[in-house]
C-alpha cells in the first residue's frame, strides 16, 4: 500500500512525479506497474486534480468515479508507488541519474488514524469556502476535500487551527485523530528523474471585461458549469441559474472566452469547442425543451472528436451561432442576459436573451506562474518544452492543452522517459 508521510528522513525511488492530477497519477501508476519505484506529491490534500471535479468527460461521457476509482485501486496496492499529499518540492539538486530532492510535507492536523466518520465535521460550526465547488458553497474548517478523496482522510484549514471553535472537533473524535500540534516536516528524496504534472488553472474570466463574469451573477464559467452539473456540487446536480434558483428555458455558450486573444491568452484551449458540446448535453438531459446557442469563431474538434461534434448538430434545438460573443448586458427586470453577436456567415448583428450565460475559458498552465526547475525550457505561453533530458520531464498540460484521454496517453509515455532519462539506481 502506498504510504502517505514517511517515517524515514531521506527516502529513495527511480521517479519523482510531481502533481497528482490524471497526467501525475497515471505516471505514477505505469511507473509502479513496471517495478519501478516512485514518488507523488501533490501540494493539495488529495489526488485528482480537476478530473475529480468533472460530471463527464468526453468523448464517453463517462463520471470521474469510472476512471479515477480504478486508478486509485492501482495506487493502493502497488507497493512500488509513494503518494505524498501536502507536499511541495523546496530545492532539487544533481543530475539526470542523481537528484536530491527536498520535500516539505505540510501538517494535515489529522493523523492515520482517522476513520473518515464525519462527527467531527458534525459538530464543527467554522465554515470556509468550498474551493473544490470554486466558492459556490461552504464545508466546515475540518472536510473531507470530495468524495473520491485519496487518502480518505479528514484535512483542517491551517486558517481556523488556532480557533478556540476547533476544540468541539477534537473532542467529538472518538479515535482520537485529530492533532492540532502537527508540525511541517522536510524529508529528502534521492530519484533518478523527475516528471512534472502541476496541471493547469482555468483563466480568470474577471479580466474579461466585457462578458460580465463577477458583475452578473447568471454568468458562470465552464468550470463552475461541470460542478453545478455534477451530483456530488452543490446543488446535487441540479442545474439552476444562481441569481434565483429558475430552471433553464434559454442558455448560451460563449466560446474563445478571452482565448484566442491578444489582451488575454493568444492561443486556443483546443477543449473548450467539445467541452461546452458536452455540457449542452447536461441541459438537454434535465430540460428536453430547453433552447441552447452556442456562440463560436471556429469549432475545433480534431481527430476521433469530429464525432462528438457531428452528432451534436443533430440537435435540432441546439443552435451553432458562428460569431464571437462581444457583450454580455443584464436585463434588470428579470436578470436575463443579453449576448450581443456578430453572425460572421450573414454579416447580422444580433441580441439574444437567455436564462444564464457559460464562458468557455481558456487553460493556463501552472508553470506559467510557477515555473519548472532545472532550467527547464518553456514557449512564450508558459507551457514545457521537452527537449532531450534537459530539466524535469513535462507531461499532461503542462505541455499544452489536452484533453483526459490524450493527456493519460502523453504521461503513460512520461513514464518510460524518466525510467529512460534515470538510469540503473
Amino acid at each position: 500500500m502506498a504510504e502517505y508521510e514517511p517515517v524515514q528522513d531521506v527516502i529513495q525511488a527511480d521517479t519523482l512525479v510531481v502533481g497528482g492530477g490524471i497526467a501525475g497519477m497515471t505516471t505514477t501508476i505505469e511507473t509502479a506497474e513496471l517495478q519501478k519505484h516512485v514518488i507523488l506529491v501533490e501540494k493539495l490534500p488529495s489526488i485528482g486534480g480537476r478530473v475529480a471535479g468533472m460530471n463527464q468527460y468526453f468523448p464517453k461521457l463517462c463520471p470521474p468515479t469510472c476512471g479515477i476509482e480504478i486508478n486509485l485501486k492501482r495506487l493502493r496496492v502497488n507497493p512500488y508507488a509513494r503518494v505524498l499529499t501536502l507536499t511541495e518540492v523546496t530545492e532539487i539538486l544533481g543530475t539526470p541519474g542523481d537528484y536530491t530532492v527536498t520535500l516539505t510535507i505540510k501538517p494535515r492536523f489529522v493523523n492515520e488514524k482517522c476513520t473518515s466518520c464525519g462527527k467531527c465535521a458534525e459538530v464543527c460550526e467554522i465554515e470556509r469556502e468550498n474551493d473544490f465547488n470554486y466558492g459556490l458553497d461552504k464545508t466546515k474548517a475540518i472536510y473531507l476535500p470530495h468524495v473520491m478523496a485519496y487518502p480518505n482522510r479528514y484535512v483542517v484549514d491551517p486558517d481556523f487551527v488556532n480557533d478556540a471553535g476547533m476544540k468541539k472537533c477534537v473532542d467529538a473524535c472518538e479515535y482520537g485523530a485529530i492533532d492540532l500540534e502537527m508540525k511541517p516536516r522536510t524529508i529528502k528524496a534521492k530519484v533518478g528523474a523527475i516528471v512534472w504534472a502541476t496541471g493547469w488553472r482555468p483563466y480568470d474570466a474577471s479580466k474579461i471585461d466585457n462578458l460580465g463574469f463577477g458583475k452578473y451573477k447568471n454568468v458562470v464559467t465552464n468550470v463552475i458549469m461541470e460542478r453545478m452539473a455534477s451530483k456530488t456540487g452543490p446543488s446535487e446536480g441540479k442545474i439552476v441559474r444562481p441569481s434565483d434558483q429558475k430552471e433553464i428555458t434559454k442558455i448560451g455558450f460563449v466560446q474563445c472566452a478571452g482565448s484566442r486573444d491578444e489582451n488575454h491568452l493568444p492561443y486556443c484551449s483546443a477543449v473548450c469547442c467539445l467541452a461546452s458540446m458536452k455540457q449542452a448535453t447536461y441541459i438537454r438531459e434535465r430540460y428536453p425543451e430547453a433552447e441552447i446557442y452556442l456562440y463560436y469563431i471556429d469549432v475545433r474538434s480534431p481527430g476521433r472528436l469530429e464525432d462528438f461534434y457531428v452528432k451534436m448538430q443533430d440537435d435540432q434545438k441546439l443552435h451553432f451561432h458562428r460569431g464571437k460573443v462581444g457583450s454580455i448586458k443584464e436585463n434588470p427586470e428579470n436578470q436575463n442576459l443579453i449576448l450581443e453577436a456578430e453572425n460572421t456567415l450573414t454579416g447580422e448583428i444580433t441580441k439574444t436573451e437567455v436564462d444564464m450565460a457559460v464562458l468557455a475559458i481558456g487553460m493556463v498552465p501552472n508553470t506559467f506562474d510557477d515555473k519548472p526547475p532545472l532550467d527547464t525550457k518553456q514557449d512564450e505561453f508558459g507551457f514545457i518544452v521537452n527537449n532531450g533530458g534537459k530539466g524535469v520531464i513535462g507531461t499532461g498540460t503542462t505541455l499544452r492543452p489536452f484533453e483526459v484521454s490524450a493527456t493519460v496517453q502523453d504521461a503513460t509515455g512520461a513514464a518510460l522517459k524518466a525510467i529512460i532519462a534515470g538510469g540503473k539506481r
